[in-house]
């Protein structure tokens, strides 16, 4: 889990929505170092705040995904300490409607993280759903 120390801080998170102001995003570790917990925080009513817990599996991780809405999620996730993914391809406690991947690369001085969500409806392709840029605050 040490390899995840470059994300623990606060971000701000430029969300690729027209108009749409500055998001929060916390990483910290908790229980120990044993999990690794983002909360996120986004100014727009019809956009969900969000809690995610990382835990160690299969030689990568798993994040759990929680938001405002009541959705939870399970995603795979992978770190190499500059490529970040998330892919969520199976149905977990929710049913998958449409898969959904992220990738976020961190600058050199990972202070920057430039990032953005696909989904692939059923029998489709990959396409943009948004894209996202985390900037290191502290």
């Amino acid at each position: 889990m040490s390899d995840l120390e470059i994300f623990v801080g606060e971000w701000t998170v430029e969300v690729g929505f027209p108009g749409a102001p500055p998001a929060r995003s916390v990483f910290e570790w908790i229980l120990d170092g044993a999990c690794l917990a983002q909360r996120t925080e986004v100014p727009l009513p019809e956009v969900p705040d969000s809690l995610s817990l990382v835990g160690p599996a299969d030689g990568g991780y798993t994040q759990h995904y929680f938001d405002s809405r009541g959705v939870s999620r399970l995603y795979a996730m992978t770190f190499d300490g500059a490529r970040w993914t998330l892919r969520r391809e199976t149905a977990d406690f929710t049913p998958l409607d449409f898969a959904q991947r992220f990738t976020g690369v961190f600058s050199a001085d990972g202070d920057r993280i430039d990032g953005a969500w696909e989904k692939r409806m059923p029998d489709g392709d990959w396409e943009l759903d948004f894209e996202l840029v985390y900037t290191r605050v502290s």
